[in-house]
């Protein structure tokens, strides 16, 4: 297994729960990545197939704007290149200290009036049922400024386990001696963050939208998990074309 990433970030990932790469892609790539994003925007909602999530618009109250969409990867051949490539599968293999594989994921698009997340773990999410660690690799597709909502984290709370209760975010009390740092990002820059780091993000109230692609992995010694997420997660929080109207559904962390 070669290494993607230098001895250095290695070791700041492991010290903070989280590392920051300046882009390393080409002006083509960079491109590709606008266009596959604006494709998948504009994909049909479709039950069975990827996941779309709406949100009602903070700027324009009753309007339906898409909030993220989920499971690209056997959708997408370009998206499913870019999970697969060095950049992404192989830095976080480099990280894990063994080969990488894909559990999860996402595109969220924080469209102008899309509001935040509130501050939590990734684990807490019933992760635990899959796997007992992931990492995320973070490619920011438009500018992520201090205006849009962008991610905030706080470093080396990782090494304290679960810090919150699942399925709930993150308490005053909880973060309390916690700092975090505000991550302003350009297109193509990544960020590779462990799934016990606390984060989370305000909301974009600009008139510009903040495209960012989220990519989980889990160790493969603890096997493929990604059809039984997914199977779970249709059950649980479905994608709005397949909810029960009569139905109540609440995002929780």
């Amino acid at each position: 297994m070669g290494k993607v990433l230098t001895p250095q970030q290695i070791a700041d990932f492991e010290r903070d729960g989280y590392v920051s790469l300046a882009n390393p892609f080409s002006e083509a790539i960079l491109d590709r990545l606008l266009d596959w994003a604006s494709e998948v925007q504009s994909w049909p909602e479709t039950p069975g197939r990827h996941m779309m999530y709406f949100e009602s618009s903070l700027k324009s109250p009753g309007q339906r704007i898409l909030q993220r969409v989920e499971n690209l990867y056997p959708y997408h051949e370009g998206f499913r290149e870019l999970f697969d490539s060095d950049a992404l599968k192989g830095a976080v293999s480099d990280l894990f200290g063994e080969p990488a594989i894909l559990f999860k994921d996402k595109i969220n698009f924080k469209l102008p009036g899309g509001d935040g997340f509130k501050w939590h773990q990734d684990q807490q999410a019933g992760w635990w049922n899959y796997a007992d660690i992931f990492i995320t690799a973070l490619v920011c597709i438009d500018p992520m400024t201090p205006e849009n909502g962008p991610l905030q984290i706080s470093a080396g709370h990782h090494r304290s386990g679960l810090i919150g209760n699942q399925w709930e975010p993150l308490t005053d009390g909880q973060m309390q001696g916690m700092a975090f740092e505000t991550l302003p990002l350009q297109p193509g820059d990544m960020v590779f963050f462990d799934s016990f780091a606390p984060h989370g993000s305000g909301p974009n109230l600009t008139d510009f939208p903040r495209r960012v692609l989220y990519v989980t992995y889990n160790k493969i010694s603890a096997g493929d998990q990604r059809e039984p997420y997914y199977a779970d997660k249709r059950k649980s929080f479905p994608p709005d074309c397949e909810r029960d109207p009569n139905k109540e559904y609440k995002f929780r962390v």
